[in-house]
């Protein structure tokens, strides 16, 4: 699917009208009826508007389609990172007291519904150009693309507020948000999934396999496990997907749309445009702080937690520590200078880690080895480590990232995996007490993260390529009962898919969001000391809607409970 510029104003039709005759003046620039020329190519460029939303944008770094603000940084794998005074909507975000007025959820709900709007404007498009007497088997494929985008939009406000209105292309006025939206969602996805081939000729567009995924996800949040077995089971069995046998190549931009990519939005940089706009604008802020890295020193946020570190710690057997991993950290550089010595965890990790993490001693995707404090805006705030999925190897710099602001790259954002669709299915395999069958899905994704052909590797003194740590990964051989395979099912969800916006999204439909995250604020805050005195409760499992879009509605829609 090619990138075009689609500027928020021209997402529709633009009429100019008044009272006075003498002011009915077309605008310079704008479109008008008559001049438009419906068939099924002013679909498709309607249609490409509402792709264009999938990034964010108008919302910029506050409306990401990473969710790594609302996602991650609302979980125990991330911190805001950057310093305390930079960004302070952020700070309570993490601290789990984000206010109607902020200006990270009136931004997301802003981009999503601009994208929900997009999405209808196409919808109707379709209409206007059946009657006007094209055939209408030319456009099912591409009302198909609008009903699942529509759907997606909803879908991703819906994890985060749950109370939501459903906005069809028939709306007239403002709906309530007391409907429960997901029946609307699994409609349109069942439309798209009949509709939609099986494979499309451009890349970054749904095919029916992707609806499946999406429709099986949406049954998944919904605990309907019963609803959402068959779909995964066909996918797996049936569809076009697999493991990539290289972890890295989910996030290398030489590698997009490879076979486990189900659903990305399609970043892109150098297109003719101004060099950036399309390149992954919501994780501008997140490279390291130093002018000698990726991202050209902007602007030290998204740092991972000590907590996430740990987790990727392994036992002698190559296994996760599932209750014991946070007893003891992970050798980090707090407090030590770049140029003071400073020796690297020696422990077994997994090695995933290193892909996920930047860490003091470890080379950090062609960079060199991470230096450490040199690299970090304010360690005393966001601690030691750096964010790195979503950083360019060193060979790609003005090819993968913008020649014009190093900000920018071309590096897809993942909104599903494979890996995320096979533990998925490991859940209700487990839920059903097919314990080796669940386990055996596990295994799958620790055998590719097994691969030495993927660890990230350092030079030694005679500049031979080694392991850059002590990896140690294996297989479970057993899975003793159904308690102890959850945990070990959802722990891989969080070793597999950290810094990808899902953790918290996950803690909360798995029902244990206050268990977990008061656990980690109760040992974080030791480290993070602005984390004192913050407390979750289940009221925060859901944001609150933007004061903004309450008063629009003219209050229509409700306030969630307890904001």
């Amino acid at each position: 699917m090619k990138k075009i510029i689609v500027m928020s104003l021209f997402a529709g039709l633009i009429f100019a009208t008044s009272c006075e005759n003498d002011l009915e003046i077309t605008p310079q620039g704008s479109i008008t009826e008559d001049i438009i020329e419906f068939n099924a190519k002013w679909v498709d460029q309607q249609l490409i508007s509402a792709y264009a939303m999938l990034d964010g944008n108008p919302g910029y770094f506050w409306a990401p389609a990473s969710n790594w603000a609302l996602g991650d940084v609302a979980s125990d794998d991330f911190h805001k990172g950057s310093t305390i005074s930079d960004q302070p909507p952020l700070n309570d975000v993490e601290r789990y007291t984000p206010g109607t007025t902020n200006i990270y959820l009136i931004r997301k709900w802003q981009a999503i519904y601009e994208g929900v709007h997009r999405a209808n404007q196409t919808l109707n498009t379709i209409t206007k150009v059946i009657e006007k007497g094209t055939d209408p088997s030319e456009l099912t494929v591409l009302g198909a693309e609008a009903r699942f985008l529509r759907a997606h939009y909803h879908m991703d406000a819906k994890k985060i507020w749950n109370n939501i209105p459903y906005v069809l292309e028939t709306t007239k006025e403002a709906v309530s948000n007391e409907i429960d939206a997901w029946p609307s969602i699994e409609e349109d996805l069942i439309f798209a999934i009949a509709n939609l081939p099986s494979k499309q000729n451009d890349l970054g567009r749904p095919n029916s396999w992707t609806a499946k995924a999406y429709l099986a996800k949406a049954h998944m949040f919904q605990n309907d496990h019963a609803a959402a077995k068959p779909i995964l089971d066909d996918i797996i069995n049936n569809g076009p997907y697999s493991l990539v046998s290289i972890y890295h190549d989910n996030f290398n931009g030489d590698k997009n749309n490879n076979s486990e990519s189900v659903f990305a939005v399609q970043n892109s940089v150098n297109d003719g445009g101004p060099g950036f706009i399309n390149g992954n604008r919501g994780n501008r802020l997140n490279h390291p702080s130093a002018p000698d890295a990726p991202g050209g020193g902007c602007c030290g946020f998204f740092q991972p937690s000590q907590n996430l570190v740990n987790a990727y710690k392994t036992d002698a057997n190559g296994l996760p520590l599932l209750d014991t991993f946070n007893d003891i950290d992970v050798t980090n550089d707090q407090g030590i200078a770049s140029d003071k010595p400073f020796t690297p965890y020696t422990g077994n990790l997994d090695p995933r880690l290193d892909w996920t993490v930047g860490r003091r001693g470890i080379d950090f995707l062609e960079w060199g080895e991470m230096p450490g404090f040199r690299w970090i805006r304010d360690q005393a705030n966001g601690g030691p480590y750096v964010s790195k999925k979503h950083e360019v190897l060193k060979s790609q710099q003005g090819t993968v990232s913008s020649t014009d602001e190093p900000q920018y790259n071309a590096i897809n954002t993942p909104l599903i995996r494979y890996s995320d669709v096979l533990l998925w299915r490991a859940e209700i395999y487990a839920e059903d007490n097919d314990l080796a069958a669940a386990m055996n899905i596990v295994n799958q994704i620790r055998t590719r993260a097994a691969n030495p052909n993927g660890f990230v590797k350092n030079k030694d003194a005679t500049n031979t390529s080694v392991n850059a740590a002590n990896y140690v990964i294996n297989n479970y051989t057993t899975f003793p009962d159904k308690e102890y395979a959850k945990k070990a099912i959802r722990f891989e969800r969080r070793l597999e898919l950290a810094s990808e916006g899902h953790r918290f999204f996950d803690l909360v439909r798995w029902g244990i969001a206050e268990q977990v995250l008061n656990k980690y604020v109760s040992e974080e805050q030791t480290k993070r000391v602005y984390l004192q005195g913050a407390n979750f409760s289940n009221i925060n499992s859901y944001y609150p809607i933007p004061l903004e879009a309450i008063n629009t509605s003219r209050g229509v829609l409700k306030q969630n409970t307890g904001y």
